[in-house]
This record gives C-alpha cells, structure tokens and sequence, in this order.
C-alpha cells in the first residue's frame, strides 16, 4: 500500500477489522515517514447489470445510488454513515435477489431504494420520489403525502 503523505511503498498493518458489510478496515502505518492512516476494502463482487427503462444495460453503482440518496437527504438530519449503511442494504438486498441472473430493472432499484428511504425518513423519501416518479404538478405531490398520512 502507498502511503499517501510521502509515496512510499511500504507501509505495515496495524490492525484490521471487518464490518458487516464486508469492508475491511485497516489501519496502517509508514515505514519511511511514520505516519498512520486508514484504508478502507471492499470485496469485489461479481458484475450486476442494470437493465435502465430504455433497454440499455449498465454496471451496477453503488455510489450512483449512494448519490441519489444524499441529495434526497440534503438538509435532513442524517448522518452519513445512516446513508451509507443505507446504501450498502439496498446494494446487499439487490445482489441476494439476483445472485442467478446477474440482471436487476432500474425500476425495482428504485423501489428499493424508495422503500428503504421510507423507513428512514419520509421527507428523504418524498423527494426521492418526485424525482424518481417524475412529480409534474403539486397534486403528484400531495397524493404521495395522502399516502404516507
């Protein structure tokens, strides 16, 4: 591992943890400059392509949806390990589904994650949801809200 203070290439564990969602934490330290620093892995999994609602195929992005997340929290009191441990669920739930197929419609990510946000907190989630289903006019708006009252 480089140590990104002075590039140096050799560096030593100092300790090592794995989460739940199969991260692995280490802390490290340079042999050279002494400095400490934390480096974060995850396990690489197989592909998972996303089928969009015009028929092209796309990589699964955890990030993309870690995105469309935050900017639905925005504001909101959330911290962001909540939106991160979110977005690793919706990733793990997806994943479980379609460990056969590899394949997963953009549409059902979107529920998903809708879903998820729900739970989490409604106002999030409102605004996920005007973007996701395409509010045009307030009364797409107060139907979604009927609907959570």
């Amino acid at each position: 591992m480089k140590c990104p203070f002075c590039s140096h290439t050799e560096t030593k564990v100092l300790d090592s943890r794995e989460s739940e969602d199969n991260i692995n934490r280490r802390r490290r330290e340079c042999e050279k400059c002494s400095r400490r620093f934390t480096t974060y892995e995850r396990i690489e999994l197989p592909s998972l392509l996303v089928i969009k609602k015009d028929g092209n195929r796309e990589e699964f992005d955890r990030e993309k949806v870690k995105r469309g997340i935050m900017h639905a929290c925005e504001k909101r009191p959330i911290t962001h390990e909540a939106i991160d441990k979110l977005a690793n669920d919706i990733e793990s739930e997806i994943r479980q589904k379609h460990e056969d197929d590899h394949e997963v419609k953009s549409s059902e990510i979107g529920q998903v994650v809708m879903r998820k946000l729900k739970s989490l907190d409604e106002v999030a989630y409102i605004r996920f949801a005007s973007v996701y289903k395409r509010f045009t006019d307030v009364e797409s708006f107060k139907k979604e809200i009927d609907k959570l009252l």
